[in-house]
C-alpha cells in the first residue's frame, strides 16, 4: 500500500504559500496608500499611526516578541528533565 502524502509535503506547493502569504503583505502594505485611517493617538504626540506602513511593522514586530518570549519562557516553564517519565 502507498504511502499517503500530505499536501506540503511537497516544496512547491510550500514555495506557493509562501508566495502568496508575501504577495497578500505587499498588498495589504500598499493599500496603506489608499485607505484612510482614522489615527486614535491624542494630537501634541509623536504620531506614529499617520506613518506609512505602521500597522505592518508594529503587528509584525508584535508577533515576533510575541514568539520569541513565548520560546522562551515556555522553554523555562514547561521543560522536563530528560529522566522525568523514568523516575
Amino acid at each position: 500500500m502507498a504511502e499517503k502524502t500530505h499536501v506540503f509535503d511537497n516544496p512547491r506547493n510550500v514555495k506557493l504559500v509562501v508566495r502568496l502569504l508575501v504577495a497578500c503583505s505587499v498588498v495589504l502594505v500598499l493599500l496603506d496608500l489608499i485607505i484612510h485611517r482614522h489615527d486614535s493617538f491624542q494630537p501634541g504626540g509623536l504620531d506614529q499611526e499617520s506613518w506609512f506602513g505602521f500597522y505592518a511593522f508594529y503587528g509584525f514586530t508584535a508577533c515576533v516578541l510575541l514568539v520569541i518570549v513565548a520560546k522562551e519562557v515556555m522553554r523555562k516553564l514547561l521543560m522536563r528533565a530528560e529522566d522525568y517519565y523514568d523516575k
